[in-house]
């Protein structure tokens, strides 16, 4: 009977053997790697794809992350030849003592066999597959061969697959930085990633943690010493599913995810590509950081609104944590606002429960913001009650109740050299919102597209020192393509004769209309185009003059940064590089660079002179609070649009260009206080006190073609800056003393145009 069950094995496996799948898939193994992207100085700020997997080769994994696997799994790996009789001999005596199956003895080997072309019932005939097919692994791979697959492949729960990916999920960090206990809790995983998972069941991955533990100090791997250190050792596992990264660029990932996609499909998120990004990881920092401040601090002016809402305050009571988290579903902490559940409140002390459980106490300053909230007399959609959803954030006085801002911003920042984005933040939360404010939102640009009318008019011969009347003004319908238009200064205030330095630098509408009247907004609809904006957005009427066409802050950057480079056209882009996922390069951006191979469309005069008058609108202008950064070579305008529904700074130095808006997505008054030097350019300060710290002032030479002339004025001497081939703006022409800083445009602008 015996010799017959044998030769019975030994038949089946003669028919089955040679038909065992092929070992392609290990021999060749080509791992789903999600797609990831780098900034410029290779910092991780996002990942695309259905797995999470890092391919580590084995040479470069730690050693006791090796014995932390072989001690829970598989303690004689290296000397089995795919089936450990020994241990398939144990688990037996252990299910028959037992009375039910609790161990299948499967090594290594089987789980890789498992896992790369079988299912997971429990059949005689799967496990005998499994069996034949792991020695025909162990006859063609080597052992480390082996042990990599399975390092790589294995899921560990939390769409995290292989041990460098769960490092990452669970402790944030790369394999080589494990320690022990770390290792012992990874791997834990493989026998149930569900049932031990540290984030849904921390006690159950206890246990299986102090198991490995235990199995590699009796295998002498560790020593009693770094066996007890490790048992008593706190572990800060990562309690967000997601992976959490330490640059916020969202938005930016994001246009990189949609551009791979375009180009590679489906292929983008498996094939393990490494893009590189333009972006600085310190000025993408400060950016997050300055456009989320600067929002806080705009919606802190405005009043607290009240809670976000309401639930049952009796789902606080112990025993109801699961109903607590089901009414919570939906609701979700935005960084640093951490949403709460009020159990108390009084006029002088708030109690309040986390999402992670933790019960915080808001007193004294933190209540500051919102006491009226806290009053009887508080209408019921605004009183802070038990029951109460808050948002709360942790300064250095302690928590204190806050709110999420209702309005919306953008920010970006580039080099104006090649257009190169070095810093973006498309609105205040990328979870909350995906529309990326930079690239997508057509807003007025108002004052801040004033420098591009005013530099048409210097290239019609208009120069910094002519004399424009700042004086009412009315306009026939048939001028601006609608009603009859009487425009004002936004201070209601008119000053007379004024030069056009002077006006830019006070941002006076009156003087700009007159401006655009005398070249004619014709000549400023083609003269735009230089700088990268369509003619079509920007409507030939003299409300252009006022920034009433349509622009991204994208755009804007782009156009001051022909002013920045002085006259160049570069054309912004966001990827340095793809690489596969060996650093094989596959791709490289080639930008065209100002004074190399970028086609120049401004006159080098032209866009000197327009930096010198925008210099002063940040020394003694409209944008005079960014002096507190202490350089002499920051220009820039501010932008205000009618009722103030929009917000602009725009500004720059030689080596960077920064935009920043501010306003509502449905749009609607930021209020009458609020202007773009109030609300925008405090978040353009904040991040150029980071982008050019450390970094030399800069100041471009002066253009052959201009003449210079220096003036003794009250705040010291004046240079101004003529083109030489205009005679009327020549002052050895004899125009009298002042030359054309003398003359009035209404008297100039028939021998200039």
């Amino acid at each position: 009977m015996a010799l017959f069950a044998v030769g019975l094995l030994f038949f089946a496996v003669l028919l089955t053997y040679p038909r065992l799948p092929s070992l392609n898939a290990l021999t060749d193994y080509r791992p789903k790697i999600p797609l990831r992207v780098y900034t410029a100085d290779q910092v991780l700020i996002g990942e695309f794809g259905e797995e999470r997997r890092a391919f580590v080769p084995i040479a470069q994994v730690p050693a006791v992350m090796k014995q932390a696997l072989l001690a829970a799994e598989d303690e004689r790996f290296y000397t089995h030849g795919g089936v450990d009789y020994v241990g398939v001999v144990r688990a037996m005596l252990g299910n028959v003592l037992s009375g039910q199956s609790q161990s299948g003895a499967s090594t290594i080997t089987m789980q890789v066999a498992r896992n790369f072309y079988l299912t997971n019932e429990k059949t005689f005939t799967r496990k005998f597959n499994e069996a034949l097919l792991s020695f025909k692994i162990e006859h063609n791979l080597s052992k480390d061969q082996i042990l990599e697959l399975y390092i790589n492949q294995i899921y560990l729960g939390q769409r995290a697959y292989g041990f460098a990916a769960a490092a990452q999920t669970y402790f944030g960090k790369p394999l080589s930085q494990l320690s022990i206990a770390e290792a012992a809790m990874l791997a834990g995983l493989p026998k149930a990633p569900s049932k031990y998972n540290p984030v849904a069941n921390p006690k159950r991955a206890t246990l299986r943690q102090h198991y490995v533990l235990r199995r590699m100090h009796e295998l002498k791997f560790i020593d009693g010493a770094q066996y007890q250190a490790a048992l008593k050792e706190p572990l800060k596992v990562r309690q967000s599913a997601g992976i959490q990264y330490t640059v916020h660029a969202e938005y930016l990932a994001e246009m990189v995810r949609q551009a791979m996609y375009e180009r590679y499909k489906d292929a983008a998120y498996t094939q393990g590509f490494k893009v590189y990004t333009t972006l600085d990881s310190q000025q993408q920092t400060a950016a997050y950081g300055a456009l989320r401040k600067g929002l806080q601090v705009y919606d802190n002016r405005h009043g607290y609104r009240g809670p976000e809402g309401y639930i049952d305050a009796t789902l606080l009571q112990q025993g109801k944590e699961d109903l607590l988290v089901d009414a919570l579903e939906g609701s979700e902490d935005a960084g640093e606002f951490k949403l709460a559940v009020v159990n108390e409140a009084s006029s002088k002390q708030v109690s309040a429960v986390l999402k992670n459980g933790e019960v915080i106490r808001i007193d004294s300053d933190g209540l500051r913001a919102v006491r009226f909230a806290l009053s009887d007399k508080a209408s019921p959609t605004t009183r802070i009650r038990a029951g109460a959803l808050i948002r709360v954030r942790e300064g250095d006085k302690g928590w204190q109740i806050t709110q999420l801002p209702q309005v919306e911003g953008a920010f970006v920042a580039l080099d104006p050299s090649n257009g190169a984005i070095r810093a973006l933040v498309g609105g205040f939360d990328f979870n909350r919102n995906h529309f990326n404010h930079v690239t997508q939102a057509w807003r007025q640009p108002g004052s801040s597209f004033k420098p591009f009318v005013y530099s048409a008019a210097i290239e019609r011969g208009v120069t910094p020192a002519t004399m424009v009347n700042d004086a009412p003004l009315v306009i026939d319908p048939q001028d601006i393509g609608g009603q009859r238009w009487e425009p004002k200064n936004y201070d209601g205030r008119y000053a007379g004769m004024m030069s056009v330095r002077d006006a830019l630098t006070r941002s006076k509408n009156l003087v700009s209309i007159r401006l655009l009247q005398s070249i004619g907004p014709k000549y400023a609809q083609q003269h735009i185009t230089r700088f990268g904006f369509p003619a079509n957005k920007h409507p030939a009427y003299l409300t252009m003059a006022l920034g009433a066409g349509s622009v991204t802050p994208l755009q804007l950057a782009e156009g001051y940064a022909v002013f920045a480079n002085t006259g160049y056209r570069v054309l912004p882009y966001f990827i340095d590089r793809i690489e596969s996922d060996r650093g094989e390069l596959l791709a490289r951006m080639e930008p065209e660079v100002a004074g190399k191979n970028a086609k120049r469309t401004l006159d080098a005069r032209n866009a000197f002179v327009m930096t010198s008058m925008m210099q002063d609108v940040v020394r003694r202008g409209t944008a005079a609070k960014a002096k507190v950064l202490g350089r002499h070579d920051l220009a820039g305008k501010t932008g205000t649009t009618n009722d103030a529904i929009d917000a602009w700074f725009a500004g720059y130095n030689p080596d960077v260009v920064a935009v920043v808006w501010m306003g509502f997505d449905q749009p609607r008054s930021l209020g009458g206080s609020e202007t773009g030097g109030a609300a925008a350019l405090p978040i353009w300060i904040d991040f150029m006190s980071v982008a050019l710290n450390g970094k030399p002032e800069r100041q471009q030479p002066v253009p052959d073609g201009l003449i210079v002339r220096s003036t003794e004025t009250e705040g010291g001497a004046l240079n101004e800056y003529f083109y030489a081939e205009f005679p009327e703006t020549n002052p050895e022409l004899g125009l009298g003393s002042g030359g054309a800083a003398a003359q009035p445009l209404e008297e100039i602008k028939d021998q200039l145009f």
